[in-house]
């Protein structure tokens, strides 16, 4: 943050969220286009991980880490398997920021998390770098369009206001008959699964801290998992279930992977009951 005559400056911040992975040149054509036109962007990676396609993660990874920065950050997410295709570039102006990407549910859910205000489809071929193609709407598109946000041109100025985005659907937990069914959203690399039902509802239950849950995935036997407040409390190797980082249930083993231990994955459903 810089100073000048005691007022405090913040550089603009814009960050970036793709299935690209870390092999390729994609990343870092898509920062060098944003600091050929913005050289003083602060860029954050969120993650590049997200697995090819598959949108849904992405949307649920971004919505997970926007509300953290700060106020007037620029989102740049590209999980864009329709990409060339009739689906519209997007700019999406929110209370506590903006988002950059394709209209295909990946940027509406973080945008809600932000306080969403309008939609814009990107429009502003003259303000855009000429070097054009349409299998590459990241460093062609989106990226210059984040930097030229950053810059301080309007979302007015490069697009026109549309409405009924494309929205990512995610299941709702819910209780019923002191049961709470719900589904596994995301396995980080360390194995957790991580799940859409939140503590209220894991309370609503009447589960504590030593309580055991008796656990249902998709297609499988009951087991019987203790709610503890930290990995530690179960040992090497043992399940465990606990509220995770994100503030919801997450099944775990201690320094070993419960998707492994378990075979599960992202989209199984769930039934969580006291045992």
């Amino acid at each position: 943050m810089e100073k000048t005559f005691g007022v405090s400056f913040m550089p603009p911040i814009i960050t970036l969220l793709t299935d690209f992975g870390l092999k390729d040149s994609y990343v870092a054509e898509m920062k060098a286009v944003i600091l050929s036109l913005c050289p003083e962007a602060v860029i954050v990676d969120i993650s590049h991980e997200v697995e090819p396609f598959n949108v849904k993660m992405g949307a649920y990874l971004l919505a997970r880490a926007a509300p953290y920065f700060p106020r007037g950050t620029i989102h740049v997410a590209v999980v864009d398997p329709g990409v060339g295709g009739p689906r519209k570039p997007l700019i999406v102006e929110a209370e506590r920021g903006m988002l950059v990407g394709p209209d295909n549910g990946l940027l509406i859910p973080a945008a809600r998390k932000l306080g969403l205000k309008r939609i814009f489809e990107i429009k502003g071929e003259g303000l855009l770098p000429k070097r054009f193609t349409e299998t590459f709407h990241g460093r062609d598109i989106f990226a210059p369009t984040a930097a030229l946000l950053a810059k301080g041109v309007s979302p007015e100025t490069l697009g026109l206001e549309v409405s009924s985005p494309v929205e990512e659907a995610f299941h709702e937990a819910s209780l019923s008959n002191q049961q709470v069914s719900g589904e596994i959203v995301y396995v980080d690399r360390f194995g957790n699964l991580v799940t859409n039902i939140d503590r209220g509802l894991v309370e609503a239950l009447g589960a504590g801290f030593g309580s055991q849950l008796k656990i249902s995935l998709e297609g499988r036997s009951p087991i019987k998992v203790r709610f503890v407040k930290s990995y530690s409390e179960a040992p090497r190797g043992g399940l465990l279930a606990l509220i995770g980082s994100w503030g919801t249930l997450e099944l775990s083993a201690n320094q070993a992977s419960a998707s492994e231990i378990l075979k599960a994955s992202a989209g199984m459903k769930i039934l969580v009951e006291l045992a």
